[in-house]
């Protein structure tokens, strides 16, 4: 040990740890615009989907096209902020990292769906509550753990409701596990 180094206290070292996780909320709250745009995609794909249902529309599903450009945008933002920022901090790594784990599984249950008999929406649902959950105890946000609790709730929920339901049920869910504490996230941002 270098001899000019200086050990830290107990309490130097729980500052530095509070400093960081707060940097990673700060940058996770000026991300609450993915949770925002995630939330209104989700919901408004459910939304449509139970209309062209009760429409006897012949393909609802197409609705879910409009998560292409949202998967554009996030991706093209997701660069655009990376290459902005030179450093993350181990937490934003992980929470990423989390985040882009989900999404791929997400697309294997959609690439998979007819060996479920495309019950999707109870399933996604569950999984969602795994990164909304485990982001909102990494950054100590109330709203977005207790956001990862009602998706599993929905799930649950949206297992037990006849199929042409499961959509509102999808949308309820993500207006509890990523519209409100997106917004309760930009609200502390401007704060």
């Amino acid at each position: 040990m270098d001899p000019t180094e200086k050990n830290l206290t107990a309490q130097e070292s729980l500052d530095i740890i509070t400093a960081m996780i707060q940097q990673a909320k700060g940058n996770v709250q000026k991300n609450s615009f993915y949770f925002l745009l995630w939330g209104w995609v989700v919901a408004v794909a459910n939304l449509g989907v139970y209309a062209l249902i009760q429409l006897e529309y012949p393909r609802p599903y197409l609705v879910w096209l409009i998560t292409i450009p949202a998967w554009l945008l996030s991706m093209y933002r997701g660069f655009r902020t990376g290459k902005q920022r030179k450093q993350r901090t181990l937490l934003e790594q992980i929470t990423i990292w989390i985040w882009v784990s989900f999404s791929i599984t997400i697309f294997i249950i959609i690439l998979f769906g007819s060996l479920i008999n495309y019950q999707l929406n109870p399933v996604i649902i569950l999984i969602s509550a795994m990164p909304s959950l485990v982001s909102g105890v990494a950054l100590r946000f109330k709203p977005l753990i207790w956001g990862g609790v009602l998706f599993w709730v929905f799930g649950i929920a949206a297992f037990l409701v006849p199929m042409a339901f499961q959509n509102l049920v999808g949308a309820l869910s993500v207006l509890c596990g990523f519209l409100i504490p997106g917004y309760l996230l930009k609200n502390q941002q401007q704060d």
